[in-house]
């Protein structure tokens, strides 16, 4: 993979060289993708680092009220929130009402909301969840392990609808009240990060007890047993 698998979780003291997420970019998606690029240090948001931080991004990750009008710049705009711009990416404000009730109240991470490359954490630290990204052929590969663990056919993994930082963070962390705790999480899906977003990439999420049944499964499945059906050697061309 070309970026670095990222990690989540929470904290009472930060780690040593920590800054703020706001500081690295005001999106908190691409401050991670930042994180995921480079070798920075690890990131955090609290209480007192919101500043500078995507109002959007604050209630999606718990720490602030979601405002009142914001489901009219999701659907389709109103005079007295943000000149009337409209994101279009619901039909309606009772649609966005109506997905917001289904997702449920988020909690906040107690202390400090860390995220940091996984290569760079030490011991477990109570790491919640897992962000990795993939192309098309390893998002094939790594749902296809995980359907391999389960019997459900259709719940186990998961296009989320919700910003880019609910299907990073929210989700796969159980921020969500009414999230379903050990899917995996494939996005993202809100295309207001295709500017950005690599058009040949995907994002896959997973609380960390999802991370380690995969890993466990890992030896047992197609992708040990049989190699060349995840990632063949020859390639057939159709015409």
């Amino acid at each position: 993979m070309k970026l670095e698998v990222i990690c989540v979780y929470s904290s009472a003291s930060l780690p040593d060289g920590a800054t703020p997420l706001a500081k690295i970019n005001r999106c908190v998606t691409k401050a991670i993708m930042s994180l995921a690029a480079g070798d920075r240090p690890p990131a955090y948001i609290n209480n007192e680092a919101l500043g500078g931080c995507c109002p959007g991004g604050q209630s999606w990750l718990g720490y602030v009220e979601f405002p009142e009008l914001l489901k009219h710049f999701i659907s389709t705009g109103h005079v007295d929130f943000r000149h009337g711009a409209a994101e279009h990416l619901k039909m309606s404000p009772q649609l966005v009402d109506e997905s917001r009730a289904n997702i449920g109240r988020i909690t906040p991470l107690p202390g400090n909301l860390i995220i940091r490359p996984s290569k760079d954490l030490d011991d477990d630290q109570g790491v919640r969840s897992f962000l990795l990204f993939a192309n098309a052929e390893q998002t094939r590969n790594i749902c296809a392990l995980n359907h391999f663990c389960t019997a459900d056919a259709f719940g186990s993994t998961i296009i989320p609808w919700g910003p880019t930082c609910a299907t990073f963070v929210t989700y796969p962390a159980g921020m969500a009240e009414k999230c379903p705790k050990d899917a995996l999480f494939v996005g993202p899906v809100d295309p207001t990060g295709n500017e950005w977003f690599p058009q040949d990439m995907m994002s896959i999420s997973m609380s960390a007890a999802t991370a380690r049944r995969l890993c466990d499964a890992y030896e047992l499945s197609f992708i040990a047993k049989r190699p060349k059906v995840a990632y063949p050697e020859k390639r057939e061309t159709l015409q």
